[in-house]
């Protein structure tokens, strides 16, 4: 039995299945006439009763059609005659069935379109349209998800609330803190940090734990080469300081090497490109060259960075200010987090007062407060020379969709420059913050006591906190 027959048969008995596939369906789909026009007495029924209809409907209707002649009455009866509401067919076969006819049939239609287009010699239809005539078909899809009903769709909002999200962790423990456990797919997250203070050194690190733990890691970088990166995650993972590893024998460099490789499965390439010559789009296609040259799919994909990426959609110039261009680069960049599922990271700079800012905010960052907009997770770096004595470096949450913001605003990471990496440090470098783990609740004075004699207890605190956020970079 043919296709076009068994869609019919099941038109008119299976309400379901008809709800399903009558929007891709039309009657251009079918070559034959008779077919399109039992096609079209179908739609028009649908259409006007919102009901599926029977045979005998179908025949009553066809009956009051004018304009046709004997041929196609005798045959357009027939053909509706031969329909069986008793046949049993497998739905889900039959809606797969149904999809690749309509692809084929919309690609066919499509192309002859487009012969027509090229042929007209009027220029009445421009034949720039051609790509989208082809877009159109190549899009055909039976995807019936048109949105969540909040009563009917209860169950399933019931499981997506106790369905554990897949995740990117940190092998920091605040991070992990603040995150929920980690970074989820279909995310931006952006570092805030002025120059020099540690955005490549904090993704070089992140990069390299990630490797660690299996997973597939992209780096892409439009700052320093990508000699320059690999190096800083050698000197990360290898535990040898940069200025070493110039030096180190090849044995030596090979053996440490090869350890990497049998503790883990995961995979980490670093591409360069040309500072704001490359944007989405180029992502796009390099992420799909690596499936098939490689068979490589990232788990996880590092920007570096964010503002020196070029717009797909727009071209800056006069027209176009900074504002609206970094924001522009911001969306594409989540956007292609979402198309491929991976959770993408990046950084961007502050402004000029926020390089000496003690308390950084989101009003600090450069060029365009789009990207915070846009954001779902970014926190700032600080370090002033009190901390870089400590070899520490302060972390505060700017914006966090993941969870609480307020809770763990700010923590301290130690840190080691000459192995690009970044530690957990003790607890108790925490509780010098005010919005520490511990000082959650505790307040810079205290109110019950303030203008008593205690006050005098409180000052060497506060003093040691004006230190600590005092010549901040």
């Amino acid at each position: 039995m043919a296709i076009d027959l068994i869609i019919f048969n099941r038109l008119q008995c299976n309400e379901d299945y008809g709800r399903k596939v009558i929007p891709f369906l039309k009657g251009e789909d079918f070559q034959d006439y008779s077919d399109k026009l039992t096609f079209n007495i179908v739609d028009e029924y649908i259409k006007k009763y919102n009901t599926f209809p029977t045979k005998e409907a179908l025949l009553i209707d066809l009956s009051n059609r004018d304009g046709i002649n004997d041929d196609v009455f005798k045959k357009t009866r027939d053909r509706i005659s031969e329909l069986n509401s008793d046949e049993k067919t497998e739905i889900q076969w039959l809606l797969d069935q149904t999809e690749k006819f309509c692809q084929e049939k919309a690609i066919y239609n499509a192309i002859m379109s487009s012969i027509q287009i090229l042929d007209d010699k009027s220029g009445k239809t421009s034949k720039g349209s051609i790509p989208q005539v082809l877009s159109d078909a190549l899009a055909v899809s039976f995807d019936t998800h048109i949105g969540h009903d909040f009563l009917e769709d209860y169950d399933a909002r019931y499981e997506f609330y106790h369905k554990k999200e897949s995740r990117i962790p940190f092998d920091l423990h605040y991070f992990n803190e603040i995150t929920g456990g980690g970074i989820p797919n279909k995310t931006l997250n952006i570092a805030l940090a002025g120059t020099g203070v540690g955005k490549s050194l904090l993704m070089c690190h992140f990069a390299a734990a990630n490797l660690t733990k299996g997973y597939n890691v992209l780096y892409i970088t439009m700052e320093m080469a990508e000699e320059r990166i690999a190096e800083r995650i050698d000197a990360n993972l290898l535990d040898i300081p940069l200025d070493q590893l110039q030096i180190i024998p090849l044995q030596s460099y090979k053996s440490k090497i090869e350890k990497i490789m049998a503790k883990t499965t995961g995979k980490l390439i670093v591409k360069e490109y040309p500072t704001a010559c490359a944007g989405s789009a180029n992502f796009r296609h390099l992420l799909n060259e690596l499936k098939i040259k490689k068979n490589f799919k990232p788990d996880i994909i590092y920007i570096d960075y964010l503002n020196i990426c070029m717009s797909s959609r727009m071209k800056y110039g006069a027209n176009i200010n900074s504002y609206t261009y970094i924001k522009a680069i911001a969306e594409e960049l989540r956007g292609l987090a979402v198309e491929f599922n991976v959770p993408i990271f990046s950084a961007t700079q502050t402004t000029r007062s926020g390089y000496s800012s003690s308390d950084l905010g989101l009003e600090d960052t450069s060029e365009s407060f789009g990207l915070p907009a846009t954001a779902d997770f970014m926190f700032g770096l600080q370090t002033s020379e009190e901390m870089e004595s400590r070899n520490q470096i302060l972390v505060k949450q700017l914006k966090n969709r993941f969870n609480d913001p307020g809770s763990n605003r700010r923590f301290f990471l130690g840190i080691d420059r000459s192995k690009m990496r970044l530690y957990d440090v003790e607890q108790s470098a925490q509780e010098d913050l005010l919005d520490g783990p511990k000082n959650k609740a505790k307040s810079v004075f205290d109110n019950s006591k303030f203008g008593s004699e205690d006050t005098e207890r409180n000052l060497p605190s506060i003093k040691f906190n004006k230190q600590v956020f005092a010549g901040f970079k």
